[in-house]
């Protein structure tokens, strides 16, 4: 249910409000082992060694980090459901932190709390699309094909024609071209939308994004040139 007293509230229908018959309204969740490991590091850490000793914990005794993701998993679900009774048309769930994840790690500990979290958006909603990306967590796509999303979202490391061929091609996928790109040329830019395409299989073949979000400092018109490209592409 989208409470009246919930800022979002108002934040996304004013949104939609603006990008109605224009584009979609995307809303973002955080997945619970990102948002588990900002809690328990208390601030962005480069290793997430505190998180990692509960998870060296919890592989001998149990311990309290599964039952903790379980219940942030209950409450990003329940957020995410939120944002599309607010007017969200999409929800994306970001594992901003799967880089610090080995792949063992992810299966035991990321996946199934982030697949509960997306399935519970989906029950809710079952027509509205959810994209699942895990920052750094191209090392372990073929593991994610089962995410239970309607579509996988790439990060910058990894090749996109690879990335096809690992999850198969009836796993729609979106991305990824490094943000840094941002910072060069309008030719440089606008060859990178190309080449992107052109590794998906062409126009029309996936969702073009950055492989990660959009830099502080970041030229507007180089988002602009990003944009308009994408719109113009015809191999």
């Amino acid at each position: 249910m989208c409470h009246r007293s919930h800022p979002s509230r108002t934040l996304l229908q004013n949104l939609r409000s603006h990008t109605e018959g224009k584009c979609s309204l995307v809303g973002f969740v955080g997945a619970p082992f990102t948002l588990a490991s900002y809690t328990i590091e208390g601030r962005s850490s480069k290793n997430c060694l505190r998180t990692k000793k509960m998870m060296l914990s919890s592989a001998t005794d149990g311990g309290a980090l599964p039952e903790f993701l379980d219940r942030l998993a209950s409450m990003i679900g329940a957020y995410g459901v939120h944002q599309i009774e607010c007017g969200a048309q999409v929800i994306q769930v970001f594992e901003s932190w799967a880089h610090q994840l080995s792949p063992d790690d992810f299966a035991r500990f990321a996946k199934p709390a982030a697949q509960k979290a997306v399935r519970i958006i989906k029950e809710a909603h079952p027509d509205v699309p959810v994209i699942y990306f895990a920052n750094g967590g191209s090392s372990y796509l073929e593991m994610q094909r089962d995410m239970g999303a309607d579509m996988i979202a790439l990060d910058w490391a990894v090749d996109l024609a690879a990335a096809r061929k690992i999850l198969g091609p009836d796993v729609p996928v979106s991305g990824n071209i490094d943000p840094r790109i941002l910072f060069g040329s309008e030719d440089q830019i606008r060859a990178e939308v190309r080449r992107c395409i052109d590794a998906a299989g062409g126009p029309g073949k996936h969702l073009l994004n950055l492989g990660h979000g959009v830099m502080q400092g970041t030229p507007e018109a180089a988002v602009g040139w990003l944009v308009d490209e994408c719109k113009r592409y015809r191999r």
